[in-house]
């Protein structure tokens, strides 16, 4: 019973899962609308479950972490910190998805899937063993296929599905060829075991094969270049509800996976996969926000940002050090915030283009369809204002802060370059960012004054009080971040 109480987050997580799917059998269309509430206080539930982890954790004294099922999972702070950012992310999408999902036929598959997703990154986060962790990472995996598909009237959607589905299985393939050559060095999947026995990869190269294959399967989920192909085409074709948990969420598994695997695993060959990152992100931040500054639809916008976003994070893995990890880890969390909220916020006007019938009907996020947001749905405009400076690093964000943790980190390991590097990439983004609030607030609207759906207007209100508290309030996140970095060394 012990270490049932330590997944009671997961198991509330499925359980709301299966019961909404029960659920939706008996339910006509107008009444399903009661799901996205009840998945929402599923979520909120094993939001609160997850907090008192950290306290229980504290009182136990097992920051360094604590192992249940024979081994196979742990509950540490890196779990729980993830765990927190997947189920944020959850609750913003699920509050969204109630309008998305109004008067639906299909609303229980819809809350069913992404319910399931959360559970399998949950499970990723805990994940101790190569098994366990490729088995859960699949599970995720294969419910935000059918997420990006969702829409099967319409064109864009089943391509952007197509594609995920594509690329992600041969990312699953590459992993678990790499997998294979970790456990046939080492004799085990267990991750500490491999660890202890990491000596066995460093004397062959299976060892630079392993890492090769796993930069390569593990690249496609936080969509690092090269491996980023399938990621513009499906956040900009997915319902945007879908691209906020794909971007916002989705790539989190990826990097708390590749901590575990490069930093635990493999820590007897880091000078390999050191310089692999190091070499990934300068080419991940800088092709993004190149890229970025050319389009026109602001979800691909934002979909090449999250590619530089990426490039960020994985500085953490270049530089190595305690203090890099909390940025790193720290700037996943207040990426989540900044990235739901900013997806969410084009979800509202590609609703008010569709519902209205003007405007650029074909490219429902066009930018020109932002002009004059500010008067005409002053609370979306507000917030995506505030998710892009977050994003370009304006204080008092939670943009800010992070960034300031992680390039002051490499500033402090030597890594002068690479800090400037990513410093230029923040002011080259602020271009396009700004063009964005300058369609929004400078040039006049195109129609009236349209009222918000309150499930948007709560779930971006939720994106942006979690934006403006790190970086207003950053201290906890800060503790809570050093505490999960931590645990990898």
């Amino acid at each position: 019973m012990d270490e049932l109480m330590y997944l009671a987050p997961e198991i509330v997580v499925v359980a709301t899962g299966l019961a909404i799917l029960l659920a939706g059998i008996f339910l006509s269309p107008q009444s399903k609308n009661l799901l996205g509430y009840l998945a929402t206080l599923g979520v909120l539930a094993a939001l609160f479950l997850t907090v008192k982890s950290f306290e229980l954790l504290t009182m136990q004294g097992f920051m360094v972490g604590y192992s249940i099922f024979s081994d196979t999972l742990n509950i540490d702070a890196l779990s729980q910190f993830f765990k927190l950012i997947f189920l944020v992310v959850a609750l913003i999408v699920a509050i969204a998805a109630i309008k998305y999902n109004e008067n639906s036929d299909h609303t229980e598959e819809f809350y069913a899937l992404m319910l399931f997703a959360t559970f399998g990154m949950m499970i990723v986060a805990s994940a101790n063993d190569l098994i366990v962790l490729f088995c859960a990472f699949e599970l995720a995996s294969l419910a935000t296929y059918g997420l990006a598909a969702f829409e099967k009237q319409n064109p864009r959607s089943l391509e952007a599905g197509m594609k995920y589905f594509v690329f992600g299985s041969v990312s699953a393939a590459l992993m678990l060829f790499g997998m294979t050559f970790v456990y046939g060095a080492t004799g085990t999947t267990s991750i500490p075991q491999i660890a202890a026995n990491s000596g066995l990869l460093t004397s062959s190269p299976i060892g630079l094969v392993a890492v090769v294959l796993l930069i390569a399967g593990f690249g496609f989920k936080m969509a690092l270049v090269p491996f980023h192909m399938w990621a513009p085409d499906t956040y900009q074709g997915a319902p945007s509800v879908v691209s906020s948990l794909l971007a916002a969420g989705s790539k989190k598994m990826g990097f708390v996976a590749a901590f575990r695997i490069f930093i635990v695993a493999l820590a007897a060959l880091q000078p390999d996969w050191q310089f692999a990152f190091t070499i990934l992100a300068v080419v991940t931040m800088t092709f993004g926000n190149l890229v970025a500054v050319s389009q026109t639809s602001v979800k691909r916008m934002l979909a090449y940002s999250s590619l530089a976003q990426a490039g960020y994070i994985a500085m953490a893995f270049a530089v190595m050090s305690p203090l890099a990890l909390t940025g790193g880890i720290m700037y996943a969390l207040a990426h989540a915030f900044m990235k739901a909220g900013a997806f969410i916020a084009a979800g509202v006007v590609v609703w008010m283009v569709t519902s209205e019938k003007r405007g650029n009907l074909k490219i429902p996020d066009h930018l020109d369809n932002f002009k004059g947001l500010g008067k005409r749905m002053p609370l979306t405009a507000f917030s995506m204002m505030i998710f892009v400076f977050a994003l370009a690093g304006i204080p008092p964000t939670a943009g800010f802060m992070a960034k300031f943790v992680l390039f002051s980190s490499t500033i402090a390991a030597g890594m002068t370059w690479l800090a400037i590097i990513a410093i230029l990439n923040s002011a080259l983004s602020l271009f396009y960012y700004a063009r964005l609030v300058r369609y929004m607030y400078v040039l006049p609207p195109e129609g009236g004054k349209v009222s918000e759906p309150f499930p948007y207007a709560i779930a971006l209100l939720v994106a942006v009080a979690g934006v403006l508290a790190m970086g207003i309030w950053p201290e906890p996140f800060v503790e809570l971040a050093t505490n999960a970095a931590m645990v990898l060394f």
